[in-house]
């Protein structure tokens, strides 16, 4: 705020943000937060950015209401379901769409618009041309990140947390799985990839010297990832955003020296790039070297002699400053401590040193001299001064951003004295001494003694920008009588700041009315069950249709091999739906288009861009869990918006799926009952980074389409890596999940529509799958046979996941 933030965002201790470990604030408090943000002229937006499920939303409802109350500037809203209770309770709460709602296209954009949002923070995988395309087709506000740590999932698309150890990245929980190492396995072979280990762990996203493309592209709003970060870093990273903005606008080029570039990279870096602003380069984005904090390049050893180490400088080192020498991180070699003392020529330095070579001196048993050689890679990783600087700039008890005042007096002989205060953010309003001003006997007002009295605002959240004087005739005013009008005018400029019109906030529960819209669920009865089976490729379909399964989707790579699988289904007299990318991009539109062609029976739809254009079109839809359909207001308004089924969320465990159930008419829903869980769904092609000389899908010459690829992790499960038609990489767990045990369940509280999915299976095992969960639903055997012989036939066992009763959400990886 000190350093040019027009706008804070922050989440509640009572949950629903997406950053459950950081230190957030008291819902009592929220009142005084926002007062406090008002009267320094900042916004504040509460992150209520995660998936709500059934249960947690009667507070969320009270915590909208609390939110509203106090006059919160916008809350920033990932669930469907929660946009729609935010708008029904609080029609003049602003909604601002997170970039967990995986926003890409303006279609999506604009579906946002209709349910309320009025600003969408894009996700962070879209280029400036691409932003640029959305703004020409939107009229929505448009938010985009600038800087900060970039996830290799798309946003509201990260399941890996949510697989591994029950931790959802939907819910705040990341684990982080992305920073760890991972091993190639290439055509069942390990590959040899030298020093690159980090395989799924980008670099940060630094687009300061892109501000100018940004504003010009339509972005309203640059975003800056702060919390889980120092306040010296928000501070840090704020300031020279602010500098690259107001220099933007001033049609000034940005002047930032290699030194401002090194202070933000020591704050906090894993490496500055531009992310996916510029386009994909996933070479660049990724070079796996590392995947934690490694601030600044210091030099490079050249001897170790008498308990120094001799360092070739690139960047500065003074005394204190903390380094670390380049090692193995995953084998935990590095080590690092602080420059005890600088040596030049022998001399010692307390200043400094920018060049040239210096010998570095650490304490006693503070660094392993055996340990360091000639050619080992130096990398400074803290500077206490620059820390120290930066937390001056904020913890001072005056403020330092204040906001501009300018001031019109009218003084003259027989009247009041008028003051007109006119803040940067607010409206004109009028102080006047209460006796009219008498005729100057010695010293007539003047301009310069208004500017001196009605300008000493120290102490205060303002400062006089300019002051016009229109004094008539020779009167005078007492010091006392200004500084009356002083401290009357500071008050009704704090009142300005802080004062906002009355809210609309519905008086009734507005849940209650929203459930009631629910239609009434209806007992199946003796209906049978229904089995869906997903296939990847024409091989596994022709395998269920050779097995008698007639209720199929097509979820292919290529797909120029939809046609077939159309029409392998049309000779069985299967029916079939196709599977949409669950990403779609600007000027991707033409896959909608070539799908529609091949007249399926429907399609199993991933994204709102692809709800909106099947739906148009009146095609038969399938919501995928992809939409994120955690609770029973999000399946309402998807079954709202075309959709005959929707798939929950992945997200849920075994008593919240039955929860969801239990909410809605089990008709709307289908559950997918064995799958490999898909964990990262990345715009980052690993198959282009590693296995090609190329850099993006123009020029890697698609090695995806020759070789099997998995990563295997640090406890050695190798899991496959599948690219889709639009190049983007998801990564499968290894292991299966079954929801075996849980289907009888289901079944009670109505489900009829149950889905298989397959990875990589055989024609074998397609048959051996079909023909065991066929006889579960027709209860030939139990839930807890079929996990026996599945754990039994498969290498890697099976696993209950995400579906599990009682889950470790420590278990990670």
């Amino acid at each position: 705020m000190e350093n040019g933030a027009d706008a804070v965002y922050f989440g509640l201790q009572c949950g629903f943000n997406a950053r459950a470990r950081a230190a957030n604030f008291a819902i009592e408090d929220l009142p005084a937060v926002m007062e406090f943000l008002h009267r320094r002229g900042v916004k504040g937006y509460v992150t209520l950015n995660t998936l709500a499920f059934p249960g947690e939303l009667p507070e969320a409802e009270s915590l909208i209401r609390e939110a509203a109350a106090a006059h919160v500037d916008a809350v920033l809203v990932q669930d469907l379901g929660l946009v729609r209770l935010v708008r029904g309770v609080c029609p003049d709460l602003p909604i601002h769409a997170s970039t967990q709602m995986s926003l890409t296209t303006a279609a999506g954009v604009e579906f946002a618009r209709r349910l309320g949002v009025e600003r969408a923070v894009l996700a962070r995988e879209l280029s400036i041309t691409e932003i640029a395309k959305i703004r020409r087709e939107t009229s929505v506000e448009l938010e985009a990140f600038v800087h900060g740590a970039l996830c290799v999932a798309y946003s509201g698309q990260c399941l890996t947390s949510e697989s591994l150890g029950g931790r959802s990245a939907n819910r705040g929980q990341c684990a982080q799985a992305c920073r760890l190492p991972y091993e190639l396995i290439c055509d069942g072979e390990e590959t040899d990839l030298g020093d690159q280990r980090y395989l799924l762990s980008p670099q940060d996203l630094a687009a300061y010297d892109l501000t100018p493309e940004l504003i010009a592209a339509g972005v309203v709003c640059f975003k800056i990832e702060g919390r889980l970060k120092t306040a010296e870093y928000v501070a840090n990273i704020t300031r020279h955003y602010r500098t690259a903005i107001d220099a933007a606008f001033a049609g000034r080029p940005l002047a930032f020296s290699p030194r401002d570039v090194e202070e933000m990279e020591l704050s906090f870096s894993r490496g500055f790039s531009h992310g996916w602003l510029e386009g994909c380069d996933h070479k660049k984005l990724v070079p796996a070297l590392s995947s934690s904090k490694r601030g600044v390049l210091l030099g490079e050893v050249q001897r170790v002699k008498r308990g120094r180490v001799a360092v070739t400088l690139v960047a500065g080192v003074k005394p204190g400053d903390g380094v670390v020498f380049e090692g193995d991180r995953a084998a935990d070699t590095e080590q690092g401590g602080r420059v005890y003392e600088v040596f030049v020529n022998g001399r010692l330095q307390k200043a400094p040193v920018f060049q040239g070579e210096v010998e570095l001196a650490f304490g006693r048993g503070d660094v392993e001299m055996s340990s360091i050689y000639p050619g080992q890679k130096l990398w400074k990783t803290d500077d206490p001064e620059l820390t120290a600087r930066w937390r001056r700039t904020y913890a001072g008890a005056d403020p330092q951003r204040r906001t501009p005042v300018d001031v019109i007096v009218e003084a003259a002989v027989g009247r009041p004295l008028v003051v007109i205060a006119r803040p940067a953010t607010g409206a004109d309003f009028r102080v006047e001494s209460e006796q009219p001003l008498e005729a100057a006997r010695r010293h007539p007002l003047t301009r310069e003694v208004l500017e001196t009295q009605l300008g000493r605002l120290g102490g205060t959240p303002f400062e006089l920008r300019t002051l016009e004087a229109r004094i008539d005739g020779a009167p005078m005013a007492p010091l006392s009588v200004l500084g009356r009008l002083r401290h009357a005018m500071i008050e009704q400029l704090e009142r300005a700041m802080i004062d906002r019109p009355p809210r609309r906030i519905a008086e009734h529960s507005v849940l209650s009315q929203l459930r009631a819209a629910i239609p009434n669920r209806e007992d199946p009865g003796n209906e049978a069950p229904t089995l869906h089976l997903l296939c990847r490729n024409l091989e596994q379909l022709q395998a269920a249709l050779a097995e008698g399964e007639r209720r199929l989707y097509a979820d292919f790579q290529d797909i120029r091999e939809f046609r077939q699988a159309v029409e392998a289904a049309r000779a069985a007299g299967a029916s079939i739906f196709l599977a949409t990318p669950r990403i779609e991009k600007p000027g991707e539109k033409g896959i909608f288009r070539a799908m529609l062609r091949h007249g399926a029976d429907g399609f199993l739809v991933r994204n709102l861009g692809g709800l909106v254009f099947f739906r148009e079109h009146g095609a038969a839809i399938v919501a995928d869990f992809s939409l994120n359909a955690a609770n029973e207001l999000t399946a309402q308004f998807l079954i709202e918006e075309g959709a005959s089924r929707v798939t929950p969320s992945y997200d849920l465990n075994r008593d919240q799926l039955l929860d969801l159930v239990t909410a809605v008419p089990p008709a709307w829903l289908e559950a997918v009952i064995h799958q490999h869980m898909p964990m990262f769904h990345m715009e980052h092609c690993v198959f282009c980074a590693v296995l090609s000389p190329g850099t993006n899908k123009t020029n890697c010459g698609r090695p995806c389409d020759r070789h099997a690829v998995e990563l295997r992790d640090r406890i050695g499960m190798s899991h496959p890596l599948k690219a889709d038609v639009g190049c983007r990489n998801t990564l499968f767990n290894a292991t299966p999940q079954s929801a075996a045990e849980l289907v009888p369940r289901l079944m009670e509280e109505g489900v009829r529509h149950f889905r298989i999915e397959l990875l990589d299976d055989t024609p074998r095992q397609v048959k051996r799958l079909l023909r065991l969960y066929r006889d579960l639903l027709a209860a030939r055997v139990t839930g807890q046979e079929v996990w026996t012989r599945l754990s039994a036939a498969n290498r890697v066992g099976v696993t209950r996941g995400t579906l599990e009763e009682r889950r470790n959400p420590l278990a990670i990886i």
